[in-house]
């Protein structure tokens, strides 16, 4: 009778265990895939940002100008600018965002593109991390230490500066794991507040100056890999716009190198036997800009530059190696809608 009840009891630990616990299903990642993708309209001048997830075989588009104030959500209180849509920013010395007025600043000093603009106003992209030097100074646990600062929040490609009416100003301060933005066009005086929590899920929280509202504008920060679009750059000792730009999400913990080969066909056979012994004989970066604009010419023989390839390793450990194989009419694609190659190496 009491082996029975034993049994019995046994029976009944299983049967709740299948009720109340699910399995966990591990997903692999992809093997590898073919992506266009998909930069809407513009071109050359794209109207998306492209985030890529190699793992998961999935793109992100997001309109890129749908955001002008990117909220950091690690242990730093630090904002960044968008390059996406070109915004610049000024800092006034004042912290009453009141009484800032077209008066105490210049607003030539916020031109950006076509030789004009320096490094002070956007977020310095010489540095491998974006964090390292950015145009608005870190946000301090003192209130008095923040300043306003004034921001043209689109512009980055022809020098031009949007009408007074559309120029904003701003202050950011610390709100328990967040932060509070005061904002308002600069011939007002009046303010508004938004609260902008941290989420250590992504990168960034990311606010529309034009809504003042909370947007996603990027995936969570396990889930990409690398943005392409437009962006403000640099080139030689200037600031500069550049289409097609890629970064990597260093960010979120992948790292990447490039492997430049004497011609096409000798990359394509090192690209086709590239192991995961290959890859341990080179050394990752983590530099945001590891693959730039690099792999594309736009002068000469415009296309994609087959001599080369990337190898890309994400926080999971999973490592792939990425080819572009077009992306403008000269070597049969569409501008604004690269096609791109990777595989997983096993």
């Amino acid at each position: 009778m009491k082996q029975l009840l034993v049994i019995t009891m046994a029976v009944a630990v299983l049967a709740s265990c299948s009720k109340d616990q699910d399995p966990i299903i591990v997903v692999p990642p992809s093997n590898g895939s073919q992506l266009t993708l998909n930069g809407g309209n513009g071109g050359a001048s794209a109207e998306n940002a492209v985030y890529v997830d190699f793992s998961a075989d999935k793109q992100d588009s997001t309109k890129r100008t749908s955001w002008q104030l990117g909220f950091y959500s690690g242990s730093d209180f630090k904002v960044i600018l968008s390059s996406l849509s070109g915004a610049s920013a000024i800092q006034v010395n004042k912290t009453d965002i009141s009484t800032v007025t077209e008066s105490d600043v210049d607003l030539n000093t916020l031109r950006l593109g076509q030789g004009q603009g320096t490094f002070s106003i956007i977020d310095d992209p010489r540095e491998d991390n974006i964090l390292s030097k950015t145009a608005i100074a870190a946000i301090s646990a003192t209130d008095a230490d923040n300043k306003v600062y004034v921001v043209n929040p689109v512009g980055g490609s022809t020098g031009a500066i949007l009408s007074t009416d559309s120029i904003y100003k701003i202050r950011v301060l610390r709100k328990s794991n967040g932060y509070t933005l005061q904002y308002a066009k600069l011939k007002e005086t009046a303010f508004k507040t938004v609260d902008i929590l941290k989420n250590p899920d992504y990168n960034f929280q990311f606010v529309s100056l034009f809504t003042g509202a909370v947007v996603t504008a990027e995936p969570a920060k396990a889930s990409w890999d690398l943005v392409w679009s437009w962006s403000v750059y640099f080139t030689a000792t200037i600031p500069y716009s550049f289409s097609d730009m890629v970064f990597i999400n260093n960010l979120g913990g992948v790292t990447a190198f490039e492997r430049v080969y004497a011609s096409a066909d000798i990359a394509a056979a090192a690209y086709a036997s590239f192991t995961r012994d290959s890859v341990a004989r080179y050394t990752a970066s983590s530099s945001r800009a590891v693959i730039g604009s690099n792999w594309r010419a736009t002068t000469g023989a415009t296309g994609v530059k087959k001599d080369r390839f990337y190898v890309l390793k994400d926080p999971a450990g999973n490592t792939y190696k990425l080819k572009f194989l077009s992306f403008t009419t000269q070597d049969g694609g569409t501008r604004g809608k690269p096609q791109i190659a990777y595989e997983l190496i096993k």
